[in-house]
């Protein structure tokens, strides 16, 4: 059931007040996290081979087959669970649908309750307004 056009306005208002309040949460928001179907299939594939060393370095009493064949299963499996790498520009999308790079972090930070003051100060002067 499509959105009504209230409702797709309300969503837009709401999408740019996030972009405005936390640009980080925002670009990770849009950025997909979804992994392809083909890291899965590298994931058990490499985890499949990963056993199959496993069992067979039990079955002929090779240790260092059975260590291999757990090494090549463990990275498999973690491969399939990390997150997938970014491609493509980073950003944040403005209002009027510009996409504008993230700003850099600063190589010293602040600590976080400093950090924190300030957010908080700043969405207390915006409301104010």
């Amino acid at each position: 059931m499509p959105l009504s056009e209230y409702e797709q306005r309300v969503l837009e208002q709401m999408e740019r007040q996030l972009a405005s309040d936390d640009p980080r949460l925002a670009s990770t928001m849009q950025t997909g996290g979804r992994s392809s179907a083909s890291h899965w299939v590298i994931a058990g594939i490499g985890a499949v081979v990963g056993l199959l060393a496993l069992v067979g370095g039990a079955a002929l009493s090779q240790v260092w087959l059975g260590v291999v064949g757990f090494l090549v299963m463990f990275a498999a499996v973690a491969y399939g669970f990390s997150p997938p790498r970014r491609s493509g520009p980073q950003g944040v999308v403005g209002s009027d649908g510009s996409v504008s790079r993230a700003p850099r972090r600063p190589s010293k930070r602040q600590p976080l309750m400093t950090r924190l003051e300030e957010r908080w100060e700043r969405r207390r002067d915006e409301r104010g307004r």
